[in-house]
């Protein structure tokens, strides 16, 4: 089970992230806010955001800008709340964003870490503990997961597996919040499916938690691989998340010009 102390640090980013109040996460009915980024709201989340939709299970709690909250608030009241993120649901939601110039952009299931069973598990090859000062020459595209290039100077821990000296695995943790640092894991792919990533994500948590920090772990509902990885390595599902941004923004993204 989550500890209800780690939930509650979880609950209280997700209020400061959106700008409800934590208990919001708790009611039983839905709830919608004007939508605020706290000065303490995770790092890498940048406005313009025109809505966000997060649940823990309990209900939906729907942060929204002026100009969409009646929309929003239409749609959240429409459908049971774990149907508000999938479709045909979604579809009623996009269509009307659209004409006001805006779509729907991430959708995300988010991991904490479950105190009966997070535990470091062994592998095959010899793991370090690595540092900030470790990680100098390890921004490659091999470890995109691991580490952010944007935002070295959060990047501040993490754990390493080697064979015969190379590098194959690498788990690594952003602070991404005061209380909460973000785990993210790549393996070399001729040395996937030997529980390294497992063993790295697992050990990094601990590591985390022995620091007085939350470890958390973020997936696409489609990553199943990821998924896998984030159970194994003693994580449950806790909160999802959806987000609504400008269409130029999204069209960015896609790289695309115009639409097209």
């Amino acid at each position: 089970m989550i500890s209800r102390e780690i939930l509650q640090i979880a609950m209280e980013q997700s209020a400061e992230d959106i700008g409800c109040k934590t208990e919001d996460f708790l009611k039983s009915g839905n709830v919608i806010v004007p939508f605020h980024l706290g000065k303490k709201a995770r790092k890498y989340l940048k406005e313009p955001i025109i809505a966000n939709f997060v649940s823990y299970g309990n209900n939906v709690v729907a942060a929204a800008a002026e100009d969409v909250r009646d929309t929003v608030a239409e749609y959240v009241n429409k459908y049971e709340f774990y149907h508000l993120f999938e479709t045909p649901n979604m579809h009623w939601l996009s269509e009307r964003l659209a004409g006001s110039g805006y779509k729907i952009c991430f959708m995300a299931e988010y991991f904490l870490p479950d105190t009966n069973r997070l535990r470091p598990l062994s592998c095959d090859y010899e793991t370090r503990i690595l540092e900030q000062r470790d990680f100098e020459n390890l921004y490659l595209p091999e470890w995109g997961n691991a580490l952010c290039k944007d935002r070295k100077q959060l990047d501040i821990l993490g754990v390493g597996a080697y064979e015969d000296g190379k590098l194959i695995g690498l788990a690594g943790c952003s602070a991404d919040c005061e209380r909460m640092w973000q785990i993210g894991v790549d393996v070399l792919p001729e040395y996937r499916k030997n529980g390294i990533a497992s063993a790295l994500t697992g050990r990094l948590a601990v590591e985390i938690l022995e620091r007085g920090k939350v470890p958390f772990y973020c997936s696409a509902w489609s990553n199943i691989r990821s998924a896998r990885n984030a159970v194994k390595s003693g994580f449950v599902p806790a909160w999802v998340e959806m987000t609504v941004k400008p269409e130029s923004v999204v069209n960015e993204m896609n790289g695309m010009q115009n639409g097209y």
